[in-house]
């Protein structure tokens, strides 16, 4: 058993050591996002180690806390650092929705009006036509 606890003790400092690397080089933010996931996930291992090493399940809050963490702090990063399409995921103030409503509004009219002058122009064909 201890033979065991040691590698995996080197195992999870290797794997953190090399996602602290990861988040001082990584050249976006996304991949510091991803070291510091790893750096939360290796404490959890240790700590899950160190309980079951132990036989101690008081730790078990600590482990589901530290995990509720991780999973708020990576949905909080993705989504402040994703990309999205204009106009889409954001809310919009007064003046925007007024604005595009009027442009809506003004679309539909002329769209109408195209209609109306589209149908006058064939009755007048028509009449043209019956009379000649």
């Amino acid at each position: 058993m201890t033979v065991v606890a040691i590698v995996c003790g080197v195992l999870l400092t290797a794997g953190a050591v090399l996602a602290v690397v990861r988040v001082e080089k990584g050249p976006s933010m996304l991949d510091r996002t991803v070291g510091l996931d790893i750096v939360v996930t290796t404490m959890i291992a240790a700590i899950a180690l160190y309980a079951a090493i132990h036989r101690r399940t008081d730790v078990v809050p600590i482990l589901v806390v530290l995990s509720m963490v991780g999973f708020v702090g990576s949905v909080t990063i993705a989504r402040f650092a994703s990309v999205e399409p204009e106009g889409e995921g954001r809310v919009r103030t007064r003046e925007e929705i007024a604005a595009q409503e009027a442009e809506r509004i003004a679309a539909e009219d002329d769209a109408e009006e195209a209609r109306r002058t589209g149908r006058r122009a064939d009755a007048d064909e028509r009449h043209d036509g019956e009379v000649r």
